[in-house]
């Protein structure tokens, strides 16, 4: 094969054969490109269950498209007729970009690796603990590695340079002051950093816990290397530096289990019957979908000036379901005591006695 190329190279004239080079480099992209795309369509027609064949094609098609043609290309330069200078730049902007393209490859890989994990551990059943601290660990895992990939890259990039090369040269003789000044100055950056580790191996949060923090009700969207985003009830989000989580107290409803107690507090006079409220209590949540059958408590907890204080106390498999049931059960109960004890609704009470016998 290599005699071929060369005596094709000496028969040619020279611009043809070094256009005939990059041609046929980009002929194998497009026909890359023309195979991905009917496997492409048929990942669209199954996106309903997981493949990781699929899974490589979504993450790959684009990549290897480019990729291995620069492939082709530069085990074809060798044969190429360019002069000196040309030959040197069009090698180092090659070089240049299989760098860039083999770290793209390999974060591509790391997100096929993230898929199937994803799939191993799916958060989308009702007991998600233990998937949601994988799921916690691998989003952190995969951006710190990513960022490594992307550093290490841009070094290799920068120091095929013999300008850089001297500039490294250079730093590395003052490492000892700038490290100390460096280490000065992103103190605060590799105190986040450090808090992300933490977080992602002794997980106070993870990815959609449910918390309470600065007073707002929220599941935890992101966790980043430096920050962690929390979308509020009301689709506002809350970013939080991720050291907030290792320094100031907040509400983690779903720490060992998303299993929470709902109350409900209502309001009477003290005429009502509780034990018909009891009853009541016990026939609603009995016939509802979203109590889980541990809980169903009413007690009279308080008693005021004008008014009973009664407390409905339920259990439910996760927040979002308590805040609804919640509502279903205090609606219900005032519907209740208005049809059935009309007068037990509180009231306020004026005695006319002492001013009839004064007068």
């Amino acid at each position: 094969m290599t005699e071929v190329l060369i005596q094709l190279s000496q028969n040619w004239p020279v611009w043809l054969w070094n256009m005939a080079l990059i041609l046929f480099s980009f002929l194998i992209g497009i026909l890359i490109k023309m195979l991905f795309i009917p496997l492409l369509r048929r990942q669209a027609i199954e996106q309903s269950s997981y493949s990781l064949f699929r899974s490589f094609i979504r993450r790959f098609n684009r990549i290897l498209s480019v990729f291995i043609p620069l492939l082709v290309f530069n085990s074809l330069l060798p044969f190429a007729h360019f002069n000196a200078r040309t030959l040197q730049v069009v090698t180092k902007i090659n070089e240049i970009l299989l760098v860039s393209f083999f770290a793209l490859a390999l974060i591509q890989a790391i997100k096929v690796f993230e898929d199937y994990l994803y799939h191993r551990f799916d958060v989308n059943k009702e007991n998600n603990l233990r998937e949601r601290k994988v799921r916690t660990q691998i989003v952190f895992i995969r951006k710190v590695v990513v960022t490594i990939i992307i550093v290490v890259a841009l070094a290799i990039v920068l120091l095929s340079f013999e300008s850089m090369q001297k500039i490294g040269a250079g730093l590395l003789t003052g490492v000892g002051v700038g490290g100390i000044i460096i280490g000065f100055a992103a103190q605060k950056s590799l105190g986040n950093l450090l808090a992300g580790f933490q977080i992602a191996f002794t997980q106070p949060i993870r990815m959609d816990d449910v918390l309470v923090v600065e007073g707002e009700w929220g599941k935890v969207e992101e966790i980043n290397l430096t920050y962690v985003v929390v979308n509020i009830w009301d689709k506002r989000r809350l970013v939080l530096p991720i050291t907030y989580f290792i320094e100031k107290p907040f509400q983690n409803w779903t720490r060992t289990t998303a299993e929470i107690l709902g109350t409900v507090f209502i309001y009477t006079d003290f005429t009502i019957p509780v034990q018909q409220l009891r009853e009541k209590l016990t026939v609603l949540l009995a016939g509802h979908p979203l109590w889980d059958g541990q809980v169903n408590v009413l007690q009279v907890t308080d008693i005021r000036e004008q008014t009973m204080e009664i407390r409905c106390l339920m259990s439910c498999r996760n927040s979002g379901q308590a805040f609804d049931l919640r509502c279903y059960i205090r609606e219900q109960m005032i519907d209740y005591i208005k049809s059935n004890f009309p007068d037990a609704l509180s009231k306020t009470r004026v005695d006319y006695t002492a001013k009839e016998i004064k007068a």
